[in-house]
């Protein structure tokens, strides 16, 4: 009886765990679950980007873990927005290194091309 209460105990923690661990990829902060509700669409482009977990491997002038946003606008322009804003939210690898860039499945589409055109922005 006792293994068996443990085990599901056990169990329940695992769940519980990754629920919370889901949770907090899919938004670093609360304003992150809301920039994907159409609500939210009055966000600019780098305020979307302040709400998500971008800042951990990009920053507007120097490389970090993915490039920086400079040397990202120096390597597209506009027409790359809908190839770029699909990188933000499916995810990519292979184009700056071999560290993939998580996916963002919680952005929307129109956030995503938002971000792309603050990114592009950042022209040097």
């Amino acid at each position: 009886m006792k293994k068996i209460l443990l085990a599901g105990t056990l169990g329940l923690m695992i769940i519980s765990c990754s629920k919370k661990e889901n949770t907090a990829e899919a938004a670093s902060s609360s304003e992150a679950v809301a920039v994907s509700e159409p609500a939210q669409s009055n966000l600019s482009g780098e305020q979307i980007i302040e709400t998500l977990d971008c800042s951990g491997c990009h920053s507007v002038n120097e490389r970090m873990i993915g490039p920086s946003y400079k040397e990202i606008a120096g390597k597209y322009s506009e027409k790359d927005t809908e190839l770029l804003a699909s990188k933000i939210i499916e995810g990519g690898s292979g184009v700056w290194g071999s560290v993939p860039m998580a996916a963002h499945p919680q952005v929307s589409k129109e956030d995503a091309k938002k971000m792309v055109e603050y990114i592009l922005s950042q022209k040097k």
